[in-house]
């Protein structure tokens, strides 16, 4: 079923005022090895990528 014009505008407000937006740029041909990569642990490209900011994180504090 495809979403409405509304439906997408109320995602857009809700991202916009929910969540923050940082982009990632990586060399020609890794995005392809990071996006298999999170399929096969995490199912999700943006769930990996937090999960490597937030181990890294914890890591960096504790040293």
């Amino acid at each position: 079923m495809p979403v409405s014009k509304a439906q997408k505008k109320a995602t857009q407000k809700y991202n916009k005022n929910h969540y923050d937006s940082i982009h990632l740029r990586v060399l020609k041909g890794e995005k392809e090895n990071i996006v298999a990569h999170a399929n096969k642990h995490d199912g999700s490209l943006n769930k990996f990528l937090k999960r490597a900011v937030d181990e890294t994180m914890v890591r960096d504090n504790d040293k």
